[in-house]
């Protein structure tokens, strides 16, 4: 289940969003839980159906429904009504603590630490970048299913939440201790100051993305055209 998590977005579409891919990487659950083909079959149905969550954090989701079709299939669990609603509330759940831990803080520190290098000329940027967010990431998503299981439905009820706050909360420390260094670094590279020009502008640009941070979420044909302009305002300056 935590690999075919993996690829919970990989057949994403805007009538089930991440319902097919959340059926496949319950589906291992499911056949051990089932013994009857009919049963199972029935059983994966229902849970092609809509579903949407930060994909990292699906994995609580996956884990905690697992939980819940074993006693289901012992004939303890709730029917297919309570388990919809079961679904509803951890996605909606899990979605508002991922994206601030991932899109918003995790993300941000990764690109940051990968600046630092890459500004004081190491190639090792990139590489520094993909291994911190994917060390969390992975980490989380394949720790995620066992954690649901055991919890259950109560998943975000208790310490395990508490956790995850304090570590988005350190994350955000430490992200913006990094965006100090950055600054730093870029002003004055070796100890010696850049011209004024450079100065305004590399404030300019602070200042536009605290203004652009505030809103939900630039598309991608807004980034595409930023950095188009700040390629052409670094061609033109060199």
């Amino acid at each position: 289940m935590g690999l075919r998590a993996s690829l919970l977005q990989a057949t994403w579409n805007y009538e089930r969003q991440q319902g097919l891919g959340w059926a496949w990487a319950l589906s291992p659950a499911l056949e051990r839980f089932y013994s009857d083909p009919a049963l199972r079959r029935r059983r994966l149905a229902e849970h092609t159906a809509y579903f949407n969550t930060q994909p990292t954090l699906a994995s609580l989701a996956l884990g905690s429904v697992a939980a819940l079709e074993q006693q289901r299939a012992l004939g303890e669990g709730p029917d297919a009504d309570g388990m919809r609603r079961v679904k509803s509330v951890l996605g909606s759940s899990l979605a508002a603590l991922g994206d601030r831990m991932f899109w918003l803080t995790l993300r941000p520190l990764a690109a940051c630490l990968g600046l630092i290098l890459a500004a004081s000329g190491s190639a090792l940027g990139a590489v520094v970048l993909w291994v911190c967010y994917n060390a969390m990431h992975q980490g989380l998503r394949f720790a995620g299913v066992g954690w649901g299981y055991r919890l259950g439905p109560a998943v975000l009820g208790g310490e395990l939440r508490l956790r995850l706050e304090r570590m988005i909360h350190a994350w955000a420390v430490l992200g913006t201790a990094a965006i100090g260094v950055i600054v730093a670094v870029l002003l004055a590279p070796a100890g010696t100051p850049r011209p004024l020009e450079y100065q305004i502008l590399l404030g300019a640009g602070l200042a536009l993305g605290l203004l652009a941070a505030q809103r939900v979420r630039p598309s991608p044909t807004e980034w595409a055209l930023g950095i188009g302009l700040l390629s052409v305002i670094v061609a033109w300056r060199q």
